[in-house]
């Protein structure tokens, strides 16, 4: 997984920080819904998850280089013609999605506290995070096609996909026992990218894809 990649590495190399920052918040947005629903299974599911989530960013900020001007091993050393380039640190634009994302958690609690009254509160609450969840599960759509273009399944991740696949069908029976469309409708889409990718493994396999290398999620 990218955090034993992390440990191992102690570097956050080919890692990207977004999928951790929105599975963080799509926790915490049913958490949310949760506790409203008065559900202990989303409570606790969604808990757990944004717990996990939430060490995945800290141990991505502690292993994230964090001095401005910070070189790369071997750079600006004796006989490199660049010696004296500013380098940015590659930890401000994750402060800004950090910043980014807190001012919409912020500005959400605020509108569901606030200006929506509580008969409608679960209902918009269900919607949002309904909404935010297709957008993530729609969100590798790209990668899919470059599976295709390059005829190849190495950007793919084989157990990260039966996991989805996993999740989301879970999920939708819940919400088909439930009687909750918030829940059953938004891990469709899980269900039918996994089937996708399933079929692309199958399609493309090859000597030289047996081993997968993992999506950032």
């Amino acid at each position: 997984s990218d955090l034993r990649q992390m440990l191992a590495t102690k570097s956050v190399e080919n890692i990207q920080f977004l999928p951790f920052l929105t599975t963080d918040a799509n926790n915490v947005g049913w958490l949310g819904y949760g506790c409203l629903k008065g559900d202990g299974t989303l409570i606790t599911v969604n808990a757990i998850g944004a717990a996990l989530q939430t060490l995945y960013i800290l141990v991505y900020l502690y292993y994230s280089p964090a001095k401005v001007g910070q070189r790369p091993e071997g750079m600006g050393g004796q006989g490199d013609p660049r010696p004296d380039i500013p380098l940015s640190s590659p930890q401000r634009p994750v402060l800004l999605q950090i910043l980014l994302l807190l001012a919409v958690v912020v500005t959400g609690c605020g509108y569901f506290t606030l200006l929506v009254d509580t008969g409608t509160r679960l209902g918009q609450l269900g919607l949002f995070c309904s909404v935010f969840t297709i957008t993530m599960y729609l969100s590798p759509l790209a990668d899919l096609a470059k599976v295709v273009q390059s005829k190849s399944t190495r950007c793919l991740s084989f157990p990260l996909t039966v996991t989805t696949f996993v999740a989301s069908s879970s999920w939708t029976l819940y919400g088909l026992q439930l009687h909750d469309p918030y829940i059953t409708v938004p891990n469709v889409p899980g269900i039918v990218t996994s089937l996708v990718r399933f079929w692309l493994f199958r399609w493309y396999r090859s000597g030289q894809d047996k081993s997968y290398s993992p999506l950032p999620a």
